[in-house]
Formats: structure tokens, sequence, C-alpha cells
């Protein structure tokens, strides 16, 4: 099989890359680096099933003549990020929005199956824990930046919906739940990365809020499985999944307090008020917990790894050469 990737520099795509490489198929990356990065990649370099396209998802007629390529197209390249999100807003949604409808169209031209990577923030302020795929969403006001990562990613969603039901175009989307792993990076506002990097540096390890807000984390092996099975069933063709880990739920606060504890840091917690963290009025999500009831079901989806073993996976990676504190 040949598959694009779109946004393949970046966190997720260089480990789906990996897997996809490992089981044999021919992989090609197109990815601007805005996010990602060339050395996420340098390692499938020397793979003759690897090629790599420096280039904006955007650039019409590079970007069809990999989807031409292509058997199947993984389009993860997005703005990603809470920080990202608060301080380029024109950026994240024009990314997201004509990024996605670029690549639909490209793929209807000749019905090429596209997976979409969608996010949790879709869920906005919703109070229906867990989510389903079914349950309303709950967006904050168009006055508040902080939302338009979640409304461009939910128009991303209605889009590509609508290329199913109207064009027939074979799409799946995932909704990804707080995807953690070797390669992230905190730069945006990633937590894990970040306490993990604050904790080895001795520097406060920054929980921004009372810390009360929780979180379930995914590692990145477990979302590229479902990625991958989802992608290769023909029942998932038109239809929203979440991708995520609904065994456990935890604090931001406890959160910091693990990752103290797993580094042997002596880094005080510091607690930031959002107005400080990120902008005056910041609203956030308080529980982030996905019902996978519907990946189960069709797949047979169990999340692997749990929260101690992906703290300890990346802690190893910040302290490995790969890492480079």
């Amino acid at each position: 099989m040949k598959a694009l990737i779109t946004g393949g520099a970046g966190f997720i795509g260089s480990h789906l890359s990996e897997a996809l490489l490992a089981r044999g198929d021919e992989v090609f990356v197109l990815d601007d680096l805005s996010t990602g990065s060339i050395e996420n990649i340098e390692h499938l370099k020397p793979n003759p099933g690897f090629h790599y396209t420096i280039d904006n998802v955007m650039n019409e007629p590079v970007a069809a003549e990999l989807v031409d390529r292509a058997d199947v197209v993984f389009h993860l390249a997005a703005a990603v990020g809470v920080r990202l999100i608060v301080e380029s807003p024109v950026s994240t949604i024009e990314t997201n929005v004509h990024g996605t409808e670029m690549i639909l169209k490209l793929a209807n031209k000749k019905k090429k199956r596209v997976v979409v990577a969608s996010t949790s923030e879709v869920y906005g302020k919703s109070v229906a824990v867990p989510f389903r795929e079914d349950s309303d969403l709950v967006l904050g006001p168009t006055s508040k930046g902080r939302w338009s990562y979640a409304c461009s990613k939910a128009i991303d969603e209605f889009l590509a919906l609508a290329y199913a039901k109207e064009k027939r175009l074979p799409v799946i989307v995932v909704r990804l739940f707080n995807t953690v792993g070797p390669r992230q990076t905190g730069r945006y506002g990633m937590v894990i990365p970040n306490f993990v990097k604050q904790a080895l540096l001795g520097h406060p390890i920054t929980v921004f809020g009372d810390g009360t807000q929780t979180r379930s984390f995914t590692y990145v092996s477990d979302v590229v499985t479902a990625i991958l099975l989802l992608a290769g069933n023909s029942e998932a063709v038109g239809s929203v999944f979440n991708v995520g880990n609904d065994g456990e739920e935890v604090a931001i606060l406890d959160l910091a307090r693990r990752v103290k504890q797993r580094t042997n840091s002596r880094s005080e917690i510091a607690l930031i008020p959002y107005n400080q963290a990120y902008e005056e009025g910041f609203e956030d999500m308080q529980r982030r917990v996905p019902d996978i009831s519907r990946l189960r079901a069709l797949i047979g989806f169990e999340p692997k790894v749990s929260l101690d073993e992906i703290l300890d996976n990346v802690i190893a990676f910040f302290t490995s050469d790969q890492g480079r504190l």
C-alpha cells in the first residue's frame, strides 16, 4: 500500500510513518515543518520506501501529485497546541480549514480513502463526560480565540462527512484525545512534555489554573494502532471515532506530582492563573475523557500503555540524545 501522511514530520505523523514502513508499505510525507521537525523523520530517510516533501498542504500542484500516488491519505497537518492557537488564531483557522478542504477536494477526484485527524477539543465546554461521538458540541463565544481551534476542526469534520455523504468519498474521522509520547514537544503547551522537561531541569513545574481540571492521556503507539485498523476497515467509512484512553483520568495537579516523583525532581509545583499563562478571560475544559465504545465495537481496541509507562517513556526520551533537554 502507498500512504500519504500530511503533517508526517510531526509527532504523531512520524510514528505513523514508522508503523507503515514496518509493515512494508510505501510512505510519502508532506510537511512544511511549521510545527513538525525534520529530526522526527531523519532516521526514516535511509528506508527506500520512505519519501518526504517539504511544502505546504495548500500548494495544490504538489499536494495533487502526492494524493495521486497514494492509496490512502492520512490528513494530520494542522495547527496544534493551545499556546499556538491563542497566539496565532488566523493561521490556526486558515491552516485547519483550507488544508482539509484542499486534501478532500484532491482525494475526491479519484476517490482515495482519507483519514482526517480531529480532536477532543471539538467537545468544547460540554459536561456530558465521557464524551460520545454523537454528543452535542458546546463551544464558547467567538470573542474568545481559545475556541477557534475547536471550531475549525469541527468545520473539518462537517466538510469531511459532507464529502462522504454527497460525493461518496471514503472518509474516516478520528477525534484524538491527548496523545503523548517521544518526540512530542512542549513548545505549544503540551502538558506532559512540559512537566517532564521542567522536572528534569529543576525548574518549577507550572500548572495552569487550580490544577483540578482532568485529562486522560493516550500513548502514541495505541493511537497509531487504532488509526491503522480504522483505515483498513470499510465499515469505518463515513463515521467519527473517539481515539483515546478511557481508563485513567487524572487531575493536572496530581499529574505534576506524579511527574515530580518519577523524575526524582526537587522542582516546586507552581500554580499559574490562566490569564497569566495565556490571555485574559481564557477558558479551559474541566474534564476531557472519551467514550471509546464505538471504537471497541468495530476494531476491538483497548489502550495498552498505562499513564506511568507513558511518563517513563517520555522521561527516557528527554534524557536521551534525541530528546536533548
